[in-house]
């Protein structure tokens, strides 16, 4: 299966996935719950995670919004 790199690590990640499983573990679980909707917000959540990536933001404090 073809895997790609996950945005916060040197590792790889599932296609379908935005993070790679310890990266994705290391979020706050409020986090990981907005970032999993699917509604007319979640491009937006999906940008503020990858701005807080590219910030250097810890992921244990990475949040995203409603």
């Amino acid at each position: 299966m073809y895997k790609s790199k996950c945005p916060a690590c040197p590792g790889h990640r599932h296609p379908r996935h935005y993070l790679c499983r310890d990266c994705w573990d290391q979020l706050p679980g409020d986090t990981r719950n907005r970032l999993t909707r699917r509604d007319a917000n979640a491009f937006l959540r999906l940008r503020q995670l990858h701005t807080a990536l590219a910030d250097r933001t810890p992921l244990a404090i990475i949040r995203v919004s409603r």
